[in-house]
């Protein structure tokens, strides 16, 4: 197969999901999470999903979210693939935490019965400036000490556009993200000539579903919407911004109306 063959994108959510909610590739999950969250090897012996139905006509909705929310041991893990870059997803992230988090508890049971909560966002645009690490891990500290409070908050962020795109075998979170990112047979090609069992035996189920051509419709489909998507939110700040112009100008016009300049004066400025 030519290496410029392209492939269906790992970091489309609804492949993502096919993909990692699927029951027959519980271990190639289960050596993902270890990865990513730097578990040690072979430590997650269960894991019990939570939502993961996909209804067709979610496909094609470019407002829907499409999750990966289970129970590993005694953690509660949510994945959600991000391609769209929101305005205020650091703001929805910490929001959306906190109502898995405090849904877990019933009626009159104690505040130790919380589960650590765990939210992984693997996101296609960078999110922060100040760093050329693709992965950034949040906790609650104190400011001064760095003293953990408690680690039932975590919440990761991997963005996708600071991957490297060639293969570390020595780190294996970086080698799963390389494989969300990959586009074509010749990134798959790299990646399996790690030789790292469990990256060839998730490209080998990322090569069987880029040869199904219902998954290549689903992709398809789900790339539009989420393409109307991005429009959509690029539109929205064009036109915030044309509106901040426009209030920006009546404040300097009012400005010079108080300092006494004529309405043919200001005219005149504003006409050049």
């Amino acid at each position: 197969m030519p290496s410029d063959t392209k492939i269906v994108k790992l970091k489309l959510d609804v492949i993502f999901k096919k993909m990692f909610a699927n029951k027959k590739n519980e271990n190639t999950l289960r050596k993902f999470l270890e990865s990513v969250l730097e578990l040690p090897e072979n430590s997650i012996t269960g894991i019990t999903m939570d939502n993961v139905e996909l209804l067709p006509e979610d496909i094609d909705d470019k407002f829907s979210r499409l999750d990966i929310l289970m129970n590993v041991g005694e953690k509660q893990i949510n994945i959600e693939m991000q391609i769209c870059n929101e305005k205020s997803f650091a703001n929805r992230t910490l929001f959306y935490w906190s109502k898995l988090y405090s849904g877990n508890l019933k009626s009159g049971e104690s505040y130790d019965k919380l589960p650590q909560t765990i939210c992984i966002n693997i996101i296609n645009f960078n999110m922060f400036e100040d760093t050329t690490d693709f992965h950034s891990h949040f906790q609650v500290m104190e400011k001064k000490r760095h003293t953990l409070l408690t680690d039932k908050l975590a919440i990761h962020f991997f963005e996708l556009g600071k991957i490297n795109k060639k293969p570390d075998t020595s780190n294996k979170m970086q080698l799963w993200m390389q494989l969300i990112n990959a586009e074509t047979e010749g990134d798959l090609e790299m990646l399996e000539q790690t030789n790292i069992k469990e990256i060839q035996e998730a490209v080998l189920i990322l090569r069987e579903m880029s040869a199904d051509e219902k998954m290549k419709e689903l992709a398809r489909r789900r790339e539009l919407a989420l393409y109307d998507r991005i429009t959509d939110l690029e539109v929205s700040r064009a036109e915030g911004r044309a509106e901040g112009r426009a209030e920006e100008r009546t404040l300097i016009i009012e400005k010079m109306r108080r300092s006494g300049m004529s309405e043919e004066d200001i005219n005149k400025i504003f006409s050049m």
